[in-house]
């Protein structure tokens, strides 16, 4: 009788890695253990930079989350991202988490702050859907990456902030930004930083984790630009813009236009009652998503198909003319 007691509490208040589900605005049992222990994935939280222009460690094809802010741009080589996943950093006296999960292949910076606190995050080393979930070192609460949300914890239900983020290769990057710094791997860690631990990932169609649905409209690595406006979400399916004829530009400098490379495509949209424009550049393999009316970019996310629609199943889907 007392173990089926002791059973019952433990299902009523789960506890994984050091983290109290009880209450979660996720299934408790359906968030599981990546391997690592919490911090087990090291997050960054001196991280040093370099000069874009002197750089020796990072390639013209590397792929690497960039960050324009304040003044100040900042590329993060992923590279380094598959072994750390969060870099805890400041763009003048603004706190921003930049964060990458390799299963998701999905980059978001947040900034770092919500209910009046400054965060710094560390890895919890559980994913839900197959994604990483962050904790904050404040209070100790799970925030999901691509939820943008604190799901369990003293502040549950609060929301980050998310900025607008890219995801390139270094050469487009540093051809928008000449001034950019990189950061370094010099990270106090003794990682491999040349080997990559996911290798082959992204072709594959299976998956490490389970998640809570899966759609077959396209690969589960099938890369999309995932947009959320006023409690809409579309995602547009980088083969289906690759397909998209309509509105396509030769561009002289990707300096000149974010979003412009050689035969970008330009697409017009409404998304939530928001006319957007979504600037695809296939040669780079990115994308960005802007308000028609003002220019401004809106905060989006590259992220595998499988991971957005885990998330988003209610989402629309942009086909090309050509179907598909």
């Amino acid at each position: 009788m007392l173990a089926v007691v002791l059973a019952s509490a433990a299902l009523a208040e789960p506890v994984k890695n050091g983290f109290d589900l009880a209450g979660a605005l996720i299934p408790p049992e359906a968030v599981e253990s990546g391997g690592p222990p919490r911090d087990g994935i090291p997050s960054i939280d001196q991280p040093r930079f370099a000069p874009g222009t002197r750089v020796k460690f990072v390639r013209d094809e590397d792929r690497v989350l960039g960050v324009n802010r304040n003044g100040v741009a900042k590329a993060y080589p992923i590279r380094i991202l598959n072994w750390h996943e969060i870099v805890n950093d400041t763009f003048g006296d603004e706190r921003i988490a930049v964060t990458y999960c390799p299963l998701c292949g999905t980059g978001v910076a947040y900034v770092a702050e919500a209910g009046g606190r400054k965060l710094a995050f560390g890895v919890s080393g559980l994913l839900y859907n197959s994604d990483v979930l962050l904790y904050d070192r404040a209070t100790q609460s799970l925030w999901s990456q691509l939820m943008n949300q604190a799901v369990a914890g003293p502040m549950k239900g609060a929301r980050l902030t998310a900025i607008p983020l890219t995801h390139t290769t270094f050469a487009d990057w540093r051809a928008r930004h000449p001034d950019t710094l990189v950061l370094t791997p010099e990270t106090g860690y003794s990682r491999d930083y040349h080997r990559d631990p996911y290798r082959g990932y992204e072709s594959s169609a299976a998956l490490f984790f389970k998640v809570s649905r899966l759609d077959k409209r396209h690969h589960p690595k099938e890369l999309v630009i995932g947009l959320e406006v006023n409690g809409r979400f579309k995602a547009y399916p980088f083969a289906a813009l690759e397909r998209t004829t309509g509105d396509v530009r030769g561009c002289t400098s990707v300096a000149s236009a974010p979003g412009c490379a050689p035969r970008a495509t330009e697409l017009r949209d409404t998304v939530g009652s928001r006319a957007v424009i979504v600037r695809f550049d296939p040669q780079n393999r990115t994308g960005a998503v802007h308000d028609a009316a003002s220019g401004a970019e809106i905060p989006s996310v590259i992220a595998y198909w499988f991971a957005w629609y885990a998330f988003h199943p209610d989402t629309d889907v942009f086909e090309s003319a050509t179907g598909g």
